[in-house]
């Protein structure tokens, strides 16, 4: 390419001291198998600039407010995280958005807390977690947030969490279990009818949508058995939501995203910092090499500002002067990921 493709990034997490500290007095050391990373404002633009990504929505990851019983404490950390959130992001208004962060299970606190984020401190969305100690997103007794989100056209970040079991020893959550768990989601959603009842509410399903694009056309069927529905109808409510391609742009995953999803409705994410740089490089270069331009572009950005009117009317972001030691490691750091790409991929043996 002979330009930067100015990404969109939707699935950018932060790990704010404040939030760390939370649960480090609940014990809770990692997430998804994996040891909370580091993160700051100026590592997050370092990463940016060597994925070459414009502007990131940063959202808090698993396990958000959930891990806390007491619904007061869950409700005023979530407040917390959301005026952190803004606050952060305030400080570089062209390059970092922000998902709000709502104190589910608590539904009634959690719409209250979507109508603050979305209409006093501009939030650009939410991150909904698929369970929430085991109530999944699209079970009965959620439409009065429902209601919020869809009176503010509201854009929604479906991120995956811990399934309510145990673990299976020898495999991390992240690299399966978070898979099942945004599919549990989005089943649960369209067979309950939510997306349809709902129509203004934007989802997106992390990584691809875990399991959907793959199953669709066997879950339409076991929809349409169960309640009767068509599973076409099943099939377009599945293709409506959008999906992110964070740890999923495999030669693979890729081209099962694209021939599924609804025209428009894939985006660009890395998953960073839990997953590290070394992966979000990995992925990037599978849609570098994976896609014809024009899909690449739509991917990369177009799609994003669909969703997110405000970046498709301000001027591009100014390209930070680095000095030249790191735009040379960037560059040497891109070449190298992209030569590892090339060289892993399977043959046609």
């Amino acid at each position: 390419m002979t330009t930067a493709p100015r990404r969109i990034d939707v699935h950018q997490h932060l790990v704010p001291a404040l939030y760390r500290d939370a649960l480090a007095r609940a014990g809770i050391t990692e997430a998804g198998g994996r040891a909370l990373p580091d993160w700051s404002p100026e590592a997050a633009l370092d990463l940016m600039d060597l994925l070459r990504t414009e502007t990131a929505i940063l959202s808090v990851s698993t396990p958000g407010t959930g891990f806390l019983t007491d619904p007061g404490e869950a409700a005023e950390l979530a407040r917390r995280l959301n005026d952190h959130s803004a606050s952060v992001t305030a400080e570089h208004p062209d390059r970092l958005g922000w998902f709000a962060t709502l104190p589910l299970p608590d539904v009634d606190a959690s719409a209250k807390e979507a109508e603050r984020a979305l209409t006093e401190l501009g939030a650009d969305g939410v991150t909904l977690l698929a369970n929430n100690r085991g109530t999944y997103l699209g079970t009965e007794g959620q439409e009065a947030l429902w209601r919020v989100l869809d009176a503010h056209g509201a854009v929604v970040l479906v991120h995956p969490a811990d399934l309510p079991a145990p673990a299976v020893e020898g495999i991390p959550p992240f690299a399966a279990d978070f898979l099942l768990d945004t599919t549990r989601a989005a089943y649960l959603l369209v067979r309950n009818g939510v997306p349809r009842r709902f129509p203004n509410i934007r989802f997106i399903l992390s990584h691809a949508g875990g399991f959907v694009p793959y199953a669709s056309h066997r879950m339409a069927v076991a929809i349409a058995a169960d309640t009767g529905r068509s599973p076409l109808d099943t099939l377009d409510d599945l293709r409506g939501f959008y999906y992110d391609t964070a740890l999923s742009s495999s030669p693979a995953a890729l081209p099962t995203l694209l021939a599924f999803a609804r025209p428009g409705h894939v985006l660009f994410g890395s998953d960073w910092p839990f997953a590290p740089a070394p992966a979000g490089q990995y992925f990037a270069g599978g849609l570098d090499d994976g896609l014809d331009p024009g899909t690449l572009a739509a991917v990369n950005r177009a799609n994003a500002e669909a969703l997110f009117p405000r970046l498709a009317t301000k001027p591009p972001a100014p390209t930070p002067v680095r000095p030249l030691p790191v735009r040379l490691r960037h560059s040497a750091r891109r070449a190298g990921a992209r030569l590892f790409y090339k060289l892993i991929q399977p043959g046609t043996d």
